[in-house]
């Protein structure tokens, strides 16, 4: 249960993930923080999705969908499969461009574009194993899917931790 006594979304998390196996559980709560952050927006109007509800902060619920999408691109095509891609949303001159440039006249698309990069992030690693090394390296050296993995998790983890204030501030939803 929720800090509220209301259930909370690993409250109704399918059972089988409770003894899962290790890449199971892995793609198992990548997807339910992935759901969890499409979630947070449903029902609310592209303006609301791109409402920044902390000033000065340009952060939105849109911003996040956009962030995790450029980030989706990041790790998996870019970094896993070493494809030069460009990010969408973020240059040098607008590191933050995910989350500035998030208007109600983006929204759709920046949904679109959610959905296919998480689909093409799933079919990148559907068929890798979880030690296989990425084709590009960080500063600090080689990483692997499982890594990537756990830290996508970590990275939804913490911004639907965001998009939960944020949804309350729209409109007092939570849960």
């Amino acid at each position: 249960m929720g800090h509220n006594g209301k259930v909370t979304d690993a409250d109704e998390i399918n059972p089988s993930l409770q003894v899962a196996g290790e890449r199971a559980m892995l793609d198992g709560w990548l997807e339910i923080h992935r759901a969890t952050l499409l979630h947070k927006c449903e029902g609310l109007d592209p303006e609301e999705l791109a409402a920044r509800s902390v000033p000065p902060s340009t952060l939105s619920l849109l911003g996040l969908v956009r962030h995790m999408s450029e980030v989706e691109r990041h790790w998996f095509a870019r970094m896993l499969e070493g494809e030069h891609i460009h990010p969408r949303y973020v240059s040098r001159e607008d590191p933050d461009g995910d989350f500035n440039g998030a208007s109600a006249d983006n929204a759709e698309e920046a949904f679109a574009n959610f959905a296919a990069d998480c689909d093409r992030s799933r079919a990148i690693a559907a068929d890798s194993d979880l030690d296989r090394v990425a084709g590009r390296e960080l500063v600090g050296g080689e990483v692997t899917l499982r890594w990537i993995l756990v830290h996508m998790i970590e990275e939804y983890a913490r911004h639907n931790g965001h998009a939960d204030f944020l949804r309350e501030c729209i409109d007092g939803a939570t849960g």
